[in-house]
């Protein structure tokens, strides 16, 4: 057999059954992705003889005698094919793992193709962008703009990486091949709670190029949380590497290494396992009940309550409720059910361990390598110099990656073997074990005066947080923010966090706020019917605004600044949009019409310790160094703190040499999570830059004989006085002396700002199919002072379509055994480009930060008020409730056949 790929001749034969994917990785060619290997998402599209096709599906031999072409082939940095440089310009990317694939999809785009983009792009998915950016660049639309000196904040300046995005050449976690590398593979438990008796490993060992089998007994016997935090104590030590004990279907039970992936997963087949099976429950409301199953014994130190597996309980209230709820003319009670979600990044979790000069080292798809080697070190009993750990590009995250739950077997089987050893999980993996979305119960009761004045507000939260208890406790204090966006003198929260035979449950976008949003917001449409008052209205009464005190579970003092009216300005924004639009028609005259208004305010960083700390460098190249561990994975926080080093130290990006995540090579880094790899790690970024040009400019001054008041930065040169001093000249002069123009600043993550949202949706609901189209959707935030525009409205139209697969399509459906029934993407659902409308995106006007640049990080809060808007705008048109997620059309028609508003509604 004779294969061409880019032009290039390979006699290599492929072996039986392989696809076309993996043949082409293992050429070199990592430009074709893995996202699924089931044909669902696109990532791995190639052409044919020029033709789009899935390489995961595709059989190897099927391209014999054939013209391959994979995204490297189609141009290159410096000569891009057409559609990369739209791509580019666009832009048309985040994390940039599924870029490739819809750039060889889209590049053989006919103008008819153009014209029904919904069907031509029906077999890509992207989890990061919401479309819009996509549809830009395959039509053509740029937004990328060149920074002039010292002016990059404010401009829509591209990511770093755009070009080596776009051509396929940004390395990714598996992006890479080494010698000898071995591939491990788990098995996993069919049981939700067993004890394990015994493994036999004889057959397993057997299988031709299996090189070791791990059990419980072959690992650390150490507890840990797999959560990330910098404070490890928020965290419950509850986890080992492999237990005994198993307490949800798809636990690990045993690892195999082997010589191939094929290999590891036939050992993994012969291994017999004996299980001693112990009864299982699902639901936290029974986990709490006398004799529910115990998933954790009474020696385990982290569970408030073992007899009731219960992780932790909070039990707080300002005011007295009691009394609230008497002065009120009007009562409202709800229950609202929020599901499992999974995060579906298109990377899957994946780590490479390996030996060199003694150390250890580890590539990582991780949101904190940081914290991510701090695990590393305490399991293996390694001091900090035995270790590196580092993280390339990551395809996408969410808070997925706030986790470590791969890195722990590669750097397991890698010290004991001594070669490399790759870990990747498959699609089915990513869903049956890892961590989604917490399932949360909330019942919200209001009481108000017959104005709309709040008198009392009481929230009672129950948790699911699965088999382990990784970020159950801190979703759960996180879920108060949802209570402080309103005043009321009198408020109440009850939150449970429960232990049950189901997969651990983690951090996700929005971080313990998107389900209570969903019932708050919901319940405050609900009490404004029954006051009969418009949803604005209400709202705009009792929303909190400058001066008034930020109260939640507490009224301790906080670190939190709120200093300007933001959510209000959020709020008038989207109620002008909205009636700026209200002509727009309905699909056609059966169709209900409804609006619905949602809002929520989030915090700027967590509560929780953060740190980050900056290294910034002139080189004799004249190039800034740039050295911060913050992980790029799509937020767009590696081109933020381009721009801020170039903006304060008056030059341009391309002058800005960024290297990050790195053990190695950069400081302390929390992770990129809860906004911080903005507001936080973007201040010690700023903190660097101005250190470095102080430097610069108080040698400049010595040198020129001048005061350094009278010396300033202009691009490559420094003005003193009169005089222009090549920076080149001071450079050299420096290092004649022994100096270099450097320095390292850290920040923390307090105090915080908050940030706020408000979305606004008008739908179109056909009651007989229970179909919902939306109209018309629009997001106003108050992000601070703006660092780029572009990759703003991108986060919040990202957030916006993840709000819109949470509120109506996505459900991690798990049956009567505690099994996943839909552990893939074609079943999970995921929106689709059909399924995001192009939002609006309205900006507010707003330095209330102390930020970078009066900048907040806003990447995750623009989920939260969209599930409630849209349910809020199905009750809107049809005069039904709806309080369980998602709002799928089975859902919708099986209430509105039963209700006679099905065929009135309330349409505006």
């Amino acid at each position: 057999m004779t294969y061409r790929v880019n032009g290039r001749s390979f006699d290599a034969e492929p072996r039986p059954g392989q696809c076309l994917r993996t043949y082409l990785r293992e050429l070199g060619h990592f430009g074709v992705k893995k996202g699924c290997d089931a044909g669902d998402c696109g990532a791995c599209t190639v052409w044919l003889d020029g033709t789009p096709v899935h390489s995961c599906v595709t059989p190897a031999f099927r391209a014999d005698g054939h013209e391959v072409t994979t995204i490297e082939g189609l141009g290159t940095p410096g000569d891009l094919h057409p559609a990369q440089r739209r791509f580019r310009d666009a832009p048309g990317f985040q994390c940039g793992f599924c870029t490739a694939g819809m750039i060889m999809t889209s590049a053989t785009f006919t103008g008819e193709q153009k014209a029904d983009l919904p069907r031509a792009l029906k077999g890509n998915l992207c989890r990061c962008t919401g479309y819009r950016a996509i549809e830009d660049a395959v039509r053509g639309r740029s937004a990328v703009q060149d920074a002039e000196p010292g002016k990059a904040v404010g401009a829509s300046v591209g990511a770093p990486a755009a070009e080596d995005v776009v051509t396929g050449r940004a390395e990714f976690t598996m992006d890479v091949r080494m010698e000898g590398m071995l591939h491990l593979k788990v098995l996993h438990s069919p049981h939700a709670h067993a004890r394990i008796v015994s493994v036999d490993r004889t057959a397993a060992l057997a299988v031709p190029g299996v090189r070791g089998v791990y059990g419980w007994e072959d690992v650390p016997r150490r507890r840990f949380t797999t959560a990330i935090h910098t404070d490890h104590l928020v965290d419950p030590d509850d986890t080992y590497i492999l237990d005994d004990t198993v307490r949800f279907v798809g636990q690990r039970v045993a690892a195999v290494v082997a010589d191939t992936v094929g290999a590891a997963e036939e050992g993994c087949r012969r291994l017999v396992v004996e299980y001693e099976v112990l009864p299982a429950v699902f639901d936290p409301e029974e986990a709490m009940a006398d004799g529910a199953p115990q998933l954790h014994g009474s020696e385990d130190p982290f569970v408030r309550d073992p007899h009731r597996n219960l992780l932790l309980e909070i039990h707080t209230h300002i005011g007295d409720v009691d009394a609230g709820f008497a002065a009120a003319d009007v009562i409202h009670e709800g229950t609202y059910v929020s599901p499992r979600v999974q995060h579906a990044h298109l990377e899957t979790h994946g780590s490479i361990a390996w030996m060199e000069d003694g150390r250890l080292n580890v590539r990582t798809s991780s949101q904190s390598p940081s914290i991510a080697k701090a695990k590393l070190e305490y399991l293996f009993a390694l001091r900090p110099d035995q270790l590196r750990v580092f993280c390339k590009r990551v395809g996408g995250g969410f808070g997925g990656k706030q986790e470590v739950i791969s890195e722990d077997l590669a750097a397991l089987a890698a010290l004991d073997t001594g070669r490399p050893v790759s870990f990747e999980y498959t699609r089915e993996e990513e869903f049956t074990t890892a961590s989604p979305r917490h399932p949360m119960r909330l019942t919200v009761r209001l009481g108000a005066k017959a104005d709309g004045t709040l008198t009392a507000f009481q929230v009672r939260n129950v948790s699911n947080t699965g088999a382990y208890g990784n970020h159950g406790g801190e979703t759960l204090h996180a879920g108060g923010a949802a209570v402080m966006i309103y005043r009321c003198p009198n408020k109440r929260y009850d939150a449970y966090s429960v232990y049950t035979n189901t997969v651990p449950s983690g951090a996700l976008r929005g971080y313990g706020m998107t389900q209570p949003a969903f019932a708050v917001e919901s319940a405050m449409d609900e009490l404004a019917l029954a006051l009969h008052m418009d949803p604005f209205a209400l709202r705009r009464r009792n929303i909190v605004r400058p001066g008034d005190p930020l109260v939640a579970m507490h009224d301790g003092p906080d670190d939190v600044m709120f200093n300007e009216d933001g959510l209000a300005k959020c709020v008038d924004l989207v109620a002008g949009s909205l009636a700026r639009t209200a002509d727009q028609p309905a699909p056609g005259p059966e169709w209900l019409v409804g609006v619905g208004v949602a809002s929520s305010l989030h915090g700027t960083a967590p509560p929780t310790q953060h740190i980050s700390e900056a290294w910034l460098t002139l080189g004799d190249d004249l190039v800034y160094e740039l050295a911060v561990g913050t992980v790029e994975f799509g937020e767009g926080t590696s081109t933020a703190h381009v721009q801020i080093a170039a903006t304060q130290l008056r030059t341009v990006p391309s002058r800005i040499r960024l290297v990050q995540s790195d053990t190695d090579r950069t400081g302390f880094d929390t992770g990129a999570f809860a906004s911080a790899g903005l507001f936080v790690a973007g201040n010690a970024v700023l903190r660097a830059a101005n250190a470095v040009r102080d430097r610069i400019l108080e040698f400049a001054a010595a040198h020129a004989g001048v005061h350094v008041v009278m010396c300033t930065m202009d691009d490559e040169d420094v003005v003193c006085g009169d005089t222009r001093v090549p920076l080149a000249e001071l450079v050299a002069l420096a290092r004649s002396r022994g100096i270099r123009f450097t320095a390292a600043r850290k920040a923390y993550g307090s105090p915080r700002s908050v940030v706020s949202n408000t979305q606004g949706f008008r739908v179109a609901v056909h009651p007989v199919t229970g179909e919902i189209r939306v109209l018309h959707s629009v997001q106003a935030t108050d992000a601070g002072v703006v660092i780029n525009p572009e990759q703003v409205r991108g986060q919040v139209d990202g957030g916006v379509a993840q709000g819109i697969g949470f509120a109506l399509t996505e459900n991690h459906r798990v049956d009567a055994d505690g099994v996943m029934v839909n552990p893939n993407l074609r079943d999970y659902r995921i929106p689709t480009f059909a399924d995001v409308p192009r939002t609006e995106v309205l900006l507010v006007p707003s330095t209330d930060s102390v930020g970078p640049m009066r900048s907040k990080g806003m990447a995750e809060s623009c989920i939260n008020p969209v599930a409630p808007a849209l349910a809020n705008a199905l009750h809107d048109a049809t005069g039904v409730r709806y309080r369980e997620l998602p709002l799928t059309p089975e859902r919708i028609y099986g209430r509105l056949a039963r209700s006679r508003h099905a065929w009135t509604g309330t349409g505006r």
